[in-house]
C-alpha cells in the first residue's frame, strides 16, 4: 500500500527480461518496453494514416498529415529550406516525445521521458549532430558560431568564453526542461490522487473527497497540453541548434 501512495515509486525502472552478457546488465525493463511501445505506436500512426491516401481524409489521416505539415513547417520557420534535410530527423524525435508523454499520462503506464538518461541522450544526439555537421561542412568555420561580428577585441574573449559555456550547456538545459516537466506533473498527480483516496477513507472528511479530485481533473487537462507543448519545444529548440549548424555565422 505504501508503494501504491508513493509518488516516487511510478519512476522506478524494472527488470521484465534478465539479461547480463559479458557481465554487463543489458536486462529488458519497463522502460524499454515502453520505449518499444512509443516507437510502435509512431510508426501505426504515419503507416496506417498514410496508407489509404484518401481524398478525403479521415481521422487517423488528417492526425498524420497534420502532424507532417506541423513539424515540416516548424523545421522551415526555424532553419529555412535547407534544413528540411534534417525533417526525417526532427520528426522522429517529435514523435517520439510527443507519444512518450501522450502514453504515460495513461494509468499504470510508464514515463520514458521521466528519465533524465532518455532525455539527457536525445539532447546528446542532437548537440552530437549540430557538431559533427558543422564541422564537416564548414570545417574550422564553425568555430565561428562562439565569436560573434561586431565585438570590441578587448570584450572578444569574454565573449566566446560566454557563448562556449552556453554551447556546452545546451543538452543540459534540452534534456533537464523536459525531464523537469515530465517529472513534477506526474507527482503532482500522484500526490493529488492519493489526497483523494486518503479522504474517501476518513470517514465523515469524504464530503471533501471531490475538491482534490476537481484538481486532478484539471491537472491531468493541463499535464495533455503540457506533454504536447514539450515535444514542440524539443523540436524547435532542435531546429535552432541545427540551423547553428547550416549557418554557424553571427
Amino acid at each position: 500500500m505504501a508503494e501504491k501512495m508513493d509518488p516516487i515509486h511510478q519512476f522506478k525502472i524494472e527488470p521484465i527480461l534478465s539479461l547480463h552478457p559479458f557481465g554487463i546488465d543489458a536486462s529488458f525493463t519497463n522502460a524499454s518496453l515502453f520505449m518499444v511501445i512509443v516507437v510502435l505506436a509512431s510508426a501505426a500512426l504515419m503507416i496506417l494514416g498514410t496508407s489509404g491516401r484518401s481524398l478525403i481524409p479521415g481521422r487517423l489521416q488528417s492526425a498524420a498529415e497534420m502532424t507532417y505539415e506541423f513539424v515540416a513547417n516548424t523545421v522551415r520557420m526555424s532553419a529555412g529550406r535547407e534544413g528540411m534535410r534534417f525533417f526525417p530527423f526532427v520528426f522522429s524525435l517529435f514523435l517520439f516525445v510527443l507519444f512518450s508523454n501522450l502514453i504515460g499520462l495513461i494509468p499504470y503506464t510508464f514515463t520514458v521521458t521521466s528519465q533524465i538518461i532518455v532525455t539527457f541522450a536525445l539532447a546528446a544526439l542532437v548537440i552530437g549532430t549540430v557538431i559533427v555537421y558543422g564541422v564537416i561542412r564548414h570545417g574550422a568555420h564553425f568555430l565561428n558560431l562562439f565569436v560573434p561580428s561586431g565585438v570590441a577585441p578587448a570584450l572578444l574573449p569574454f565573449i566566446v568564453l560566454i557563448e562556449v559555456i552556453s554551447f556546452i550547456s545546451r543538452p543540459i538545459s534540452l534534456s533537464v526542461r523536459l525531464f523537469a516537466n515530465m517529472l513534477a506533473g506526474h507527482i503532482t498527480l500522484k500526490v493529488l490522487g492519493g489526497f483523494v483516496a486518503a479522504l474517501l477513507g476518513a470517514g465523515a472528511y469524504a464530503v471533501i473527497a471531490p475538491l482534490p479530485l476537481a484538481g486532478v481533473v484539471a491537472l491531468t487537462a493541463f499535464e495533455l497540453l503540457v506533454a504536447v507543448l514539450q515535444a514542440y519545444v524539443f523540436a524547435i529548440l532542435t531546429c535552432v541548434y541545427l540551423n547553428d549548424a547550416i549557418h554557424p555565422g553571427h
